[in-house]
């Protein structure tokens, strides 16, 4: 091979270097903001499903009320409270 042939292959391949460098810097940054919308929709998924968790507890604590159970109980289930003789302790 001659000098300038050594020249152009050398040129080609530094050329080649430089592209490959460049395409993988590209694509790294487009990674990098991709990860960044799925962690900003990761967050804003996990700020709803917290949202979710407290109304949900807010309405078991409502269901489990005291007074709700026993108002269910006398108006729908015409229960009545038992007389102190009725009741038997269990220890």
């Amino acid at each position: 091979m001659s000098r300038s042939t050594d020249r152009i292959f050398f040129f080609i391949l530094l050329l080649l270097f430089l592209i490959g460098g460049s395409l993988f810097y590209v694509w790294s940054r487009i990674q990098v903001v991709q990860l960044g919308y799925e962690i900003s929709n990761s967050l804003k998924e996990e700020r709803a499903l917290a949202e979710a968790n407290k109304r949900l507890r807010l309405e078991i604590a409502t269901l489990k009320s005291y007074n709700r159970i026993e108002k269910l109980a006398v108006e729908e289930l015409r229960m009545t409270k038992p007389k102190p003789d009725q009741v038997i302790v269990i220890r």
